[in-house]
């Protein structure tokens, strides 16, 4: 049995992550698999909002993905806007034989950049690769609108599970990557310029960079 540290303890992180896309794309299956390894060929539309908690490792430490299932429908955009406050991952569902919805990534994208509180690592998710025969949006298409907006791609099934964890494990691995970068250079910073008083040192980056936060137990990442 392993044992663990008070102090390796508070390196463990929580990551807020939302599904964004329009009703029926597949995001609530997308989690199912993703936490569960389940699927529902009759799932109804989600009401609401539910969330999903699963652990990955990224480079010997424990993440935890808390995935936040946003309702698609128009009429439910009220009362989910306010969840996607903290997010710092998401997932920008589309139904590869729906071009509609294809159509809507623009105001989901632009609606997510508005109700976020920062940067968010975003993947553009084209959803049902496994109906072939149905596609409407190419591959192609997808890549080049992820190329655009600066997103990360990819095509995924949740019916037969391809590129479903490889999805998520993108989103995490990079938020991971990004704020380990900013605690090393948080360290390098206090080493080089530690003020005798004990005062807090706020890194100055590019412009328009946020400021460098520090991930708490528990807690995620976000201000």
């Amino acid at each position: 049995m392993a044992f663990v540290s008070e102090e390796e303890k508070t390196e463990d992180y929580l990551f807020k992550i939302v599904l964004v896309g329009d009703s029926a794309v597949g995001k609530s299956n997308l989690l199912a698999r993703f936490a569960r390894n389940e699927f529902y060929p009759n799932s109804k539309s989600t009401i609401g909002v539910e969330f999903q908690t699963q652990k990955l490792d990224i480079n010997g430490k424990e993440v935890k993905a808390q995935v936040w299932d946003t309702a698609g429908q128009e009429r439910f955009r009220a009362v989910t806007s306010a969840y996607y406050r903290g997010a710092v991952g998401a997932l920008l569902v589309y139904d590869i034989s729906r071009r509609q919805t294809f159509d809507s990534i623009g105001r989901w994208l632009n609606e997510l950049q508005t109700h976020s509180d920062m940067n968010v690592v975003t993947i553009l998710v084209g959803n049902k690769s496994d109906l072939k025969d149905s596609r409407e949006v190419s591959t192609s298409e997808g890549k080049d609108l992820a190329e655009a907006q600066g997103l990360f791609f990819m095509e995924t099934s949740a019916l037969d599970s391809s590129n479903v964890a490889a999805a998520f494990q993108t989103v995490v691995k990079e938020i991971y990557n990004i704020l380990s970068r900013k605690v090393m250079m948080s360290h390098e910073s206090n080493k080089q310029d530690a003020p005798p008083d004990g005062k807090t040192v706020v890194l100055q980056g590019e412009e328009n960079q946020q400021p460098e936060t520090e991930a708490k137990p528990g807690g995620c990442c976000s201000s």
